[in-house]
């Protein structure tokens, strides 16, 4: 790759005078050997996946195998038809489809892990509403998740996009900064723009610990997700309206991989601790694993 770090992709792009999902392109290109056309296919046929997930926990009354979760992306999809929620109808359909996603995934359905399978639903989530809201094609869509990629692999290679590595934040985070990248240049912002908005996305999420109730992908992960694709709409606006980052983005990435070294075990995806280790939590757990846990 030509870009380590996000300011170097900010550059290449400027200089080169084109967004950041033709320079990941581009860059795929070189690094697989691959047409254009081909990678571009590959990428379409992921998206392809992402849309039936929305559509299918919108649709369907989805239980997850262990019974702690399900319905709610049909919830709050039926909600926002009615025209008067809170956030505006475009955000909490972008929750709702975030849900639905990440419904699909703990009912063992199939998903695109953007980056991770327990932050599947943002970029989905985000990428939907935009549809709507936008007037986006597919083809523009696909395209946004290349931008999308292009932050991920910055994360991916100067931190961590593991909870049991750098907690929640590693996940959740890094997906919802892709995902408001992929917002500002869908909406014709510039690099510039979707870098900072990464930032924005990413610094509010610092700290943000993995707690999965019981071991499982559910709680509260799900409800994450939701909430990860309105911050990212709200990051995206924010860039879009001209708003940077005081802590250049690549510092914010380093801050999260320095967060996540100091987290304590308990709360890096062990579920010895926060949400997981509360009274309520751990009747759950008796629940789903009974006997296996009084012979442990």
């Amino acid at each position: 790759m030509r870009f380590t770090n996000l300011a170097e992709l900010i550059e290449l792009a400027e200089q080169e005078k084109k967004p950041i999902y033709e320079i990941m392109i581009e860059e795929h290109v070189t690094e697989t050997g691959d047409t254009r056309e081909k990678i571009i296919q590959q990428m379409t046929e992921s998206f392809d996946v992402m849309m039936a997930s929305v559509e299918r926990g919108l649709k369907e009354d989805i239980k997850s195998f262990s019974g702690l979760t399900g319905g709610d992306a049909k919830r709050v999809y039926e909600y926002a038809q009615k025209g008067k929620t809170l956030l505006g109808k475009q955000a909490t359909e972008a929750v709702a489809m975030a849900l639905s996603t990440s419904e699909v995934n703990a009912a063992m359905g199939l998903v695109v892990a953007t980056p991770t399978a327990g932050s599947c639903g943002i970029l989905p989530g985000v990428l939907s509403s935009l549809r709507g809201s936008l007037g986006l094609g597919k083809e523009q869509l696909v395209l946004g998740m290349f931008t999308a990629a292009a932050v991920g692999y910055v994360v991916a290679n100067n931190a961590s996009i593991s909870g049991a590595g750098g907690g929640c934040q590693a996940e959740v985070g890094s997906a919802t900064a892709m995902a408001a990248a992929a917002a500002v240049e869908l909406a014709g912002g510039s690099p510039s723009q979707a870098i900072q908005a990464a930032g924005l996305a990413l610094k509010n999420v610092l700290g943000l610990v993995c707690d999965p109730v019981a071991g499982l992908v559910e709680i509260p992960c799900i409800i994450r997700n939701g909430f990860g694709s309105v911050l990212a709409l709200a990051g995206a606006d924010m860039a879009l309206a001209g708003v940077r980052s005081v802590i250049p983005p690549d510092e914010v990435i380093l801050a999260m991989y320095n967060i996540g070294k100091t987290m304590p075990v308990e709360l890096r995806e062990t579920a010895m601790g926060g949400l997981a280790d509360t009274p309520t939590a751990r009747k759950l757990e008796q629940q789903i694993y009974g006997n296996e846990l009084n012979e442990a």
